[in-house]
């Protein structure tokens, strides 16, 4: 059975290839099973760039580090694997702001 998430959920995503296992930040609305098994994300880096499009937040279940906008990703919810927490109503908006924000949308 997929598991079941909901907006503003932080996950660990099995990316696979070259982005490897990391933590990701659910952006999709509504989990139905009459929709399509994909799940929009963006994934969370500690290897900052000092780039814009970083946007930090602080959260017990995360390491130090950014959600990265310019990398919004599409997975089959099969690639969740298990949930780490919930960002707080104002870091979710931070992220989303900052999805907006970036030019290639």
């Amino acid at each position: 059975m997929a598991a079941k998430y909901e907006r503003g959920e932080v996950w660990i995503v099995d990316f696979g290839f070259v982005a490897k296992i990391r933590p990701a930040l659910i952006l999709s609305v509504g989990d139905d099973e009459q929709d399509r098994a994909l799940v929009t994300c963006v994934s969370h880096t500690t290897s900052l760039r000092s780039s814009q499009y970083e946007i930090p937040v602080s959260a017990s279940f995360l390491k130090p580090g950014a959600f990265l906008v310019q990398n919004l990703v599409t997975v089959s919810r099969a690639k969740l694997m298990n949930r780490l927490g919930r960002l707080a109503a104002e870091d979710l908006e931070k992220v989303e702001a900052g999805v907006r924000s970036w030019p290639g949308l």
